[in-house]
């Protein structure tokens, strides 16, 4: 039976956490684009990625297998090892014109651009990150270059690069290119957008919309210091502070002059790290809203498959913490799963299952009629999608992984794994671990690792997250015969 192959577009931001979207309940940040999504698709509100660094979670997202099978297993690799197909060159293969809009990250650009592998994209516009520091290669400092700028000397501005030379409005410029042009087949874009990532830094007519006295609280609590000090031997990007003042590692933020008198925001506290944080995400919805009317004048909407989703979270100060490394918290590795289809799929429907970000590639193989290898540890939406199944129920369990991904300090090794109600952390080769009841301590405060009357349920949960480890285990070749 011929499948009818509509469009994709791909869209995949950096480190956008799950909580960041006004039509999913938050009341601060302004996405109506976004929300648009969400009031004609399926909003996945328990979606996690399988790492929550940049390159092994793109790795396991675009092939539909854990880190730890596709050998990549952490950030600044000299190469992808193509141990699976990136489901873009699959669909190539089968008829797709793919495009890549932006970061792709499967190894390392550090001093150079990334090489490339048989990834199947015709159309190619690589911007690992807003800087100027390639000499050769880089098509977004390129492009700025062609605007009579340099993207270099603008980044050094405490009032960032601005709307029209951003790096996020020329996502949008070369995907609005690629969806104009005349084809005969079916296109796949996949626009990989660098914000909401470090340093912070919208655009200053952004950050001039989010005051930050009028944002949240991060979750923290006086018992977090020391919860993370116990941590301390594990890696992260940032060392435990209270939300008054963060340790950064990054330019100071420039406060915003909507700033009224009487409140108590500095350039380096986390209200004001919220505010300039969900003002790059408004300017990410701007953007896919330019995207979308194009989609609407061209009348590509209708057969167009819309995913938005990021790579993984930010800590944005939850717990004492920001930016990301070996923890596992909501914020970190819950992301924004929205799959849009008004012709194909429900409308308005918000799914609490359990997903996985391995779960996109069969999704998409189903999708356009292909086979899904039986070895994948992705397993399809597609009937949650198309409203066949109960929403609410896809996997009894997700798992994240962080082997030595950041190649720092002490080279930490990590597993999550979490059920329907309990999280349980495995700190390899540490006597400390963590495990929350999620139910009863949502935002993750409650440490119950230690707690003797949860022994029993603790070691449950270690005997599953071990066995789903094994299974999870690149195998080697295919058995073809009995020796």
């Amino acid at each position: 039976m011929s499948v009818e192959k509509p469009n994709i577009l791909w869209i995949c931001t950096d480190q956008q956490r799950y909580d960041t979207i006004g039509a999913l309940g938050n009341s601060y940040v302004s996405t109506p684009h976004i929300d648009s999504l969400v009031e004609e698709g399926v909003a996945f509100t328990h979606a996690y990625c399988q790492s929550p660094i940049c390159t092994p979670s793109r790795s396991s997202f675009l092939t539909g297998m854990y880190p730890s099978a596709t050998h990549v297993n952490g950030n600044g690799n000299d190469f992808y090892p193509e141990t699976y197909p990136l489901i873009t060159k699959t669909l190539a293969d089968n008829g797709y014109d793919c495009g890549l809009i932006g970061k792709l990250h499967l190894a390392s650009a550090f001093r150079r651009i990334e090489p490339r592998v048989n990834d199947g994209y015709r159309y190619w516009q690589y911007s690992h990150a807003p800087r100027d520091d390639w000499e050769v290669g880089h098509d977004y400092a390129d492009w700025v270059r062609s605007k009579g700028a340099i993207l270099g000397e603008l980044t050094k501005n405490p009032e960032g690069v601005p709307e029209e030379l951003h790096q996020t409005t020329w996502c949008a410029e070369k995907t609005i290119e690629f969806i104009r042009e005349k084809r005969k087949g079916p296109w796949l874009a996949s626009v990989n957008i660098y914000d909401p990532h470090p340093p912070f830094n919208p655009p200053q007519s952004y950050r001039e919309q989010f005051n930050p006295g009028d944002m949240p609280d991060p979750l923290f609590k006086e018992s977090d210091l020391q919860q993370q000090r116990k941590l301390a031997d594990v890696d992260f990007q940032s060392k435990v502070q209270t939300p008054d003042e963060l340790d950064m590692r990054n330019p100071i933020i420039p406060q915003s002059p909507n700033t009224k008198p009487g409140d108590r925001i500095g350039s380096r506290d986390a209200k004001t790290l919220i505010a300039a944080y969900y003002a790059m995400i408004k300017l990410i919805d701007d953007q896919v809203g330019r995207i979308l009317d194009v989609l609407n004048e061209t009348g590509e909407r209708e057969n167009t498959v819309i995913i938005f989703t990021s790579d993984h979270g930010e800590m944005l100060g939850d717990h004492g913490l920001i930016q990301k490394g070996c923890r596992f918290y909501e914020g970190l590795v819950r992301v924004p799963l929205i799959i849009s289809s008004p012709t194909r799929f429900e409308s308005g429907l918000k799914s609490d299952a359990l997903v996985e970000l391995v779960d996109k590639v069969p999704t998409l193989l189903e999708l356009t009629g292909l086979e899904v290898p039986a070895e994948m540890h992705g397993r399809s939406l597609l009937s949650i999608l198309r409203g066949k199944t109960d929403p609410n129920q896809h996997r009894s369990s997700v798992r994240c992984e962080f082997y030595d991904a950041l190649g720092i300090r002490n080279h930490s090794f990590a597993t999550m794994f979490r059920d329907k109600r309990y999280k349980i952390v495995t700190y390899h080769g540490h006597e400390a671990g963590e495990l929350y009841d999620l139910v009863d301590d949502p935002h993750e405060f409650n440490n119950l690792w230690e707690d003797s009357e949860k022994l029993e349920i603790r070691m449950d949960l270690l005997k599953k997250s071990y066995d789903a480890s094994m299974f999870a285990m690149d195998r080697g070749p295919e058995r073809v015969g009995p020796m």
